[in-house]
């Protein structure tokens, strides 16, 4: 997980991989969103090595701060606008999962301007990183942000999806319990990691 830069290597070299398997069995344009996901968790994990490499000093701190602005667009912008995209796209749009994407789109903007206007800092506590942007109202934009990943894939038809969301939901409410201060740190590294059962609904899915 997030432990340490090694930790984050070794864990974004094996979801990149992940991810690189479930797009070559991907049979349908529809599954492709969601396929890709685990490969930019896979690429996230591996950025975040160059966090810790930054907070270490043993990168240049430009790199450093390059590296934390990617891992905070990815994170926030980015998950919050793919996750319900995907979901939405690979359930060939039905209009009960159209209020998630246009709820993550929404929760994007603002985070996007935060991240963007800057600085992404990020301090290591032990074996975590909390990281800071200024992010406005952020307690309620934390709340669309879990309710636009998290909805589409719990109410998603797909049996794999659903499972998926729940897990993903059981990893938030740990994250939340156990690493406060580290939250999103920690809950990108789990949903790196359970990014497998994306592997299994990519070889399981009837899409056609």
């Amino acid at each position: 997980m997030c432990w340490s830069a090694e930790a984050d290597l070794v864990t974004g070299t094996i979801v990149t991989g992940l991810g690189v398997a479930c797009l070559s069995g991907v049979r349908h344009r529809r599954q492709l969103p969601l396929a890709a996901l685990p490969l930019l968790l896979g690429v996230h994990q591996l950025v975040e090595a160059a966090v810790w490499l930054g907070g270490e000093g043993r990168v240049d701190p430009d790199v450093a701060q390059v590296a934390r602005v990617i891992w905070a667009l990815i994170a926030m912008p980015v998950l919050v606008t793919l996750v319900p995209f995907g979901a939405w796209y690979a359930a060939g749009r039905p209009r009960r999962l159209l209020p998630f994407l246009v709820l993550g789109v929404a929760t994007a903007v603002p985070l996007a301007a935060a991240i963007l206007a800057g600085p992404v800092t990020a301090e290591a506590h032990g074996h975590t990183l909390t990281y800071a942007v200024g992010i406005p109202l952020a307690p309620l934009l934390l709340v669309t942000y879990l309710l636009a990943t998290l909805g589409p894939l719990a109410l998603n038809p797909d049996p794999d999806l659903r499972r998926l969301g729940w897990v993903m939901a059981a990893a938030a409410l740990l994250c939340a319990v156990l690493w406060r201060t580290a939250f999103a740190s920690t809950w990108c590294a789990l949903a790196a990691l359970v990014s497998v059962l994306l592997l299994r609904w990519v070889r399981r899915s009837t899409v056609v």
